[in-house]
């Protein structure tokens, strides 16, 4: 579904972030879920990459998002807006998304677009629990 985000770091709504407040007022959390990846902790905030190996797993939220408006802000400060010069640090892409309850769904989320080698892996998939 074009209208969910899978958030997995600083959007997240235990994370205080003026973009994390702005998307739990703007978009409607659907709950905890969780996508095949790698995390990476980048500075303050993670990366992340995509993996096939389904035991490594990213956790996070999904959120059903109300309007464009509110997507196109992300996407700006995710770094990979319109105005944004390429190669941006973050793409976004689809991903499915596993919920508590076993359903999967389609959803956005911000893969991160740079090498991995020399970072810190965050191999409990948790942001908020690094």
């Amino acid at each position: 579904m074009q209208d969910r985000l899978f958030v997995f770091g600083t959007l997240l709504s235990g994370y205080d972030h003026p973009m994390a407040r702005r998307l739990a007022r703007e978009a409607d959390r659907v709950g905890e879920a969780r996508c095949s990846g790698r995390l990476y902790l980048v500075r303050h905030y993670p990366g992340m990459v995509p993996s096939d190996d389904p035991a490594e797993q990213v956790f996070g939220e999904l959120y059903r998002l109300r309007g464009p408006a509110l997507l196109r802000a992300l996407d700006d400060y995710e770094g990979c807006g319109e105005a944004d010069a390429e190669p941006t640090e973050f793409v976004r892409r689809r991903c499915t998304v596993t919920l508590i309850d076993g359903s999967r769904s389609e959803a956005w989320t911000y893969l991160y677009n740079r090498p991995v080698a020399h970072l810190p892996r965050i191999a409990s998939g948790r942001f908020l629990a690094h």
